[in-house]
């Protein structure tokens, strides 16, 4: 008997379907499956195309791609139609792929199989209700779409294997999971699910040669099903032993392929036995891809944090020892974008008399040259100052450094304009003496300190400064001396506290100011504040997870708080006592900078922040005004600004002195009505509750005195 015949009888016919020609092939029991005449045909595509319903014909090319990757059959169920649109029978197709490479170097294929009637569905009904995989394969998309966003969401191989474990794919869920991973010639395992703790220690170094499936699949590259025990016993004879102690009956290895590179293994096993059907591989083999891309992203972000961490611990510094009599707090958050590296520093430097120095700045730019640069100029910094310099021979040497680094760069065209383009630096230095409290500043393009008073009330304290270090070689950083005074503490930023978020200067210092002076940490530690400071610009530990305030994170931030502790200080104790801590500021406005003089008066209207009267914080801003213009303008020497709030709310004293080294005294003078001057003494006679003035040595102090005045009692109704 022929084997046509023997085929005939059991109702299966014998089909080839030529891609490269457009042509099917069929034998007479394939023809009078597909509904023609019971005799060999042969047909171009598109009719036999039309035989079957539409939808089961477009699976047909996923499952002959799938087959042709792993070198298997394509199976498929297809429905055959009749001129009415109804199902006469359903079939059974199974093809062997075969390549063939044309002389142009096309790849084509041929399908030579078999088509086999099966029982469902029944002759009569129609197409439109008798759906075989429709279900399914809606489940199917439904389960990969979810697979691919839970898999695209997660950033880390452990996040990814997490969501492998937890897939519950249609139809044939998994109980047991295992990822492998390669190393050079050794095969080891990076995670899995459902097993025991202990369980991988066969499988955690094993040699590529071994004869288990997850080492032959990363060799070869194409997926291995094993539907039972007995397949797995015939095929891997050797490590069975291995797999049979944990009691599963189906098995599916799979390769994690990225760019054509094999990068490991999939393995899912089945405690009920699995037959692997094409749409169950389909699925299979799409979660390994997606796994296979989650997990080199994984890889990626990992490897780019620990870069990011590693520079971050390499160039940020540790507090160091206590320093007695002192409290410090840093806080450093890179910018949201790239490897989230950049160009702010703080340091703390121990000094050879005893002092030390805090040290902030900021380099131009966020990305990795701006870390390296901010790398050199924080040890040349350290440098400079533990050899002894004084504050601005520290920044003078500092801007020669960074200049000549900038300049020594050999330009290459392949690195880009930007990244040869010279890089500037603020950074503002200031060396303490903790046993007196004396500060001295010198400060480079950089943000001026905040003191925040024993009190609470918080001040811009203004400093004398310099052009940014690495502008020009040699440039001059003038010293600005000025007592931290027991209770108060310092904030030193850079720009990116400040101005993140859309802020500018103005509104960036006033947003804050609040939280220096919101009381909520005056029973926190100084690292509270710190926080607080961070979470004002970035919300709560934003710069650690995403979310709708990462946008905001478009700057470095860098942060140092020293406080002088006392007993009312408002590092860790109430700022709730019987005397109310002095208030008090010294400013000094030079001959060369009478700008300067608007910085006096801000200092005198943010020390009166909360006088009851307003008129009298009007008449001290204009009679601080008008002392300190005089010195200017009658005397060749700086003028001295000391004032000074004391008393309880309500009733305060205000002591303003101006000092200067003018032997010259003042006196009362009747100017006409278009004069031009002459006005201080009689502007004070008229708006300072007391005033007079006072010889020092070589030079004299005019001082006066306002007494605070509570509100009228009509004021207070209203």
């Amino acid at each position: 008997m022929r084997t046509e015949d023997v085929l005939a009888a059991i109702a299966t016919g014998l089909w080839r379907w030529d891609n490269a020609s457009g042509t099917v092939t069929l034998d007479g029991e394939a023809a009078r499956l597909l509904g023609l005449p019971a005799e060999p045909a042969v047909l171009p595509e598109a009719a036999a195309r039309s035989r079957f319903h539409p939808v089961d014909w477009n699976e047909i090319n996923g499952i002959v791609n799938l087959a042709v990757a792993e070198g298997t059959l394509a199976e498929a169920r297809l429905r055959v139609m009749d001129e009415d649109g109804r199902v006469l029978r359903t079939v059974r197709s199974r093809s062997k792929p075969l390549l063939n490479v044309t002389a142009e170097g096309r790849v084509d294929y041929e399908l030579i199989g078999t088509i086999q009637e099966i029982a469902e569905p029944q002759p009569g009904t129609t197409a439109a209700h008798t759906p075989i995989t429709g279900d399914w394969r809606r489940s199917r998309e439904a389960f990969l779409l979810d697979a691919g966003r839970a898999l695209a969401e997660a950033r880390s191989t452990a996040e990814v294997l997490r969501v492998a474990a937890s897939l519950s794919m249609p139809g044939f869920n998994p109980d047991g999971l295992a990822v492998f991973g390669v190393a050079g010639d050794r095969l080891s395992i990076i995670g899995h699910h459902g097993h025991g703790a202990g369980d991988e220690s066969p499988f955690t170094d094993m040699p590529l040669d071994t004869d288990y499936p997850a080492a032959e699949v990363v060799r070869g590259g194409r997926a291995i099903y094993l539907p039972s025990p007995e397949d797995y016993l015939r095929r891997f004879p050797v490590t069975w032993p291995l797999a049979r102690r944990f009691g599963r009956e189906s098995w599916a290895f799979l390769p994690l392929i990225v760019a054509g590179r094999t990068m490991g293994a999939w393995m899912a096993a089945f405690k009920h036995p699995v037959s692997f059907s094409p749409d169950e591989r389909s699925v299979l083999t799409t979660v390994a891809r997606m796994l296979a891309q989650a997990l080199q992203r994984a890889g990626v972000a990992e490897s780019e944090r620990e870069l990011t961490t590693g520079l971050q611990r390499s160039m940020m510094p540790q507090l160091g020892p206590e320093i007695p009599g002192m409290t410090l707090a840093a806080r450093y958050v890179p910018t949201g974008g790239g490897l989230q590296v950049g160009g702010d520093w703080y340091d703390v430097i121990p000094l050879p008399s005893g002092r030390f120095a805090l040290v902030i700045g900021d380099v131009q730019g966020h990305d990795v040259r701006a870390a390296g640069l901010m790398g050199q100029l924080r040890i040349a910094v350290r440098a400079y100052a533990s050899e002894g310099h004084r504050p601005d021979a520290v920044l003078s040497r500092a801007s020669r450094f960074l200049s000549g680094l900038c300049s020594s760069q050999e330009s290459d065209p392949a690195e880009g304009p930007d990244y040869q383009s010279p890089r500037f630096a603020t950074c503002l230095y200031v060396e303490c003496d903790p046993e007196t409290g004396l500060l001295e500043v010198a400060r480079a393009g950089h943000p001026d300190p905040a003191i925040r008073m024993a009190d609470g009330t918080v001040l811009m304290r203004p400093t004398a400064g310099g052009l940014p270090l690495g502008i020009i070689p040699d440039t001059d950083y003038p010293t600005t001396r000025f007592p931290l005074e027991p209770g108060e503490t310092m904030m030193l930023c850079t720009d990116g506290l400040i101005e993140t978020g859309g802020h500018d200067l103005d509104t960036g210092w006033a947003r804050l100011r609040a939280i220096l002076e919101s009381g909520t940490h005056d029973t926190e530690s100084l690292e509270k504040l710190a926080d607080l400071l961070v979470q004002a610009v970035h919300g709560p530990s934003s710069h650690h997870t995403t979310g709708p305030l990462a946008d905001r994170r478009e700057d470095d931030i860098a942060v140092v708080l020293l406080c002088r502790e006392s007993a009312d200080c408002g590092c860790g104790t109430s700022l709730s006592h019987p005397a109310r801590p002095a208030r008090r500021t010294v400013l000094t406005v030079a001959q060369a900078e009478p700008e300067r003089l608007a910085g006096a008066r801000r200092q005198v209207r943010e020390l009166l922040h909360d006088w009851t009267d307003p008129e009298q914080v009007d008449a001290a801003e204009l009679m601080v005004s008008e002392m300190v213009t005089n010195v200017l303008v009658h005397t060749d020497g700086d003028a001295l600004l000391v004032a000074e709030a004391v008393g309880e709310l309500g009733a305060r004293r205000l002591r303003v002195e101006v000092a200067d080294a003018s032997d010259e005294l003042p006196h009362m003078r009747h100017p006409g009505e278009m004069a031009s001057s002459g006005r201080g003494v009689l502007l004070m006679e008229m708006l300072a509750d007391t005033w007079g003035v006072d010889p020092r040595g070589a030079g004299k102090s005019i001082w006066f005195e306002l007494y605070e005045r509570s509100k009228p009692a009509e004021d207070q109704a209203r």
